[in-house]
């Protein structure tokens, strides 16, 4: 059993969940600082940050970010990461705009899927544009991996020069028109890995805790959030993002594995600040 520290990151607020949904989504900057202060607390060391306008609207708005950012910071030593997915109707101007905070880590979706009845665009150029601006900027780039292809899409962009290894990837599995969640396509996954990379789960939905535990056992780390899934059981709400972090806690106390330190974290992703 591996025994390596584990790294939960909290997706609190996302781009599709509504407080119609929940009452329990934080949504302004002082509600989502407060969150991360309640998450760390509970043991988890990064937040994935989206934001979103006082109406519930989401944005890329990097005044909003920093809004947020300056919240969590007031509160917190939380390693934050913020999104540059947005929602999957922004432009590639809007999606940029908060990489010009520095943040510590951004994601960085490598390929297009579909997204429920939508279409999650990544055209190539677009990726090597927030790749490059990343690396220009020291930004740590976390590898989102919503379909299988999307790995060897990291393995092209490594060749040309755009990626450098090595990196962490984060398997979005079970999303409505991508990939599915299962243990077997799990271990597919890794297996198609660039070598000594470093990797998360974030099941969707009804998936999260059984590809939770998955990951834990196999020295994987984990996502939870109310982005991914609003339940803590079936049918019954999670109140707020701090249940979902302790039923990860919960989970890797039986298994065994270690909760990652901030400081450990920072080691294990390679952040440069």
């Amino acid at each position: 059993m591996n025994r390596d520290p584990l790294i939960i990151t909290v997706a609190a607020v996302g781009a599709e969940t509504t407080r119609e949904q929940t009452p329990y989504l934080p949504i302004t900057a002082e509600e989502i600082g407060e969150e991360a202060k309640r998450v760390r607390e509970a043991g988890a060391c990064m937040i994935h940050l989206h934001v979103r306008k006082d109406d519930g609207t989401p944005t890329q708005d990097k005044e909003f970010f920093r809004r947020a950012i300056e919240e969590i910071r007031k509160r917190t030593d939380i390693i934050i990461q913020v999104s540059t997915g947005g929602a999957v109707w922004m432009t590639a101007e809007e999606r940029a705009q908060p990489l010009e905070l520095n943040p510590q880590m951004a994601s960085l979706t490598v390929g297009t899927c579909n997204f429920g009845d939508e279409v999650f665009s990544n055209p190539f150029p677009l990726i090597r544009r927030l790749a490059q601006t990343m690396r220009e900027r020291d930004i740590v780039p976390e590898i989102e991996i919503f379909d299988v292809g999307f790995i060897d899409n990291a393995k092209l962009l490594i060749k040309q020069g755009v990626l450098m290894p090595p990196l962490h990837f984060d398997f979005v599995m079970g999303v409505p028109g991508a990939m599915g969640a299962d243990e077997s396509l799990l271990d597919f996954l890794i297996s198609r890995l660039p070598e000594d990379s470093t990797w998360s789960v974030a099941g969707i939905g009804r998936h999260e805790f059984s590809m939770a535990e998955l990951a834990i056992k196999k020295g994987g780390h984990v996502r939870v959030g109310l982005e991914d899934n609003i339940y803590i059981e079936k049918g019954v709400l999670a109140k707020g993002n701090v249940e979902l972090v302790e039923k990860v806690v919960e989970m890797a106390k039986k298994i065994g594995r270690p909760l990652a330190t901030i400081e450990e974290a920072k080691k294990i992703l390679r952040l440069k600040r």
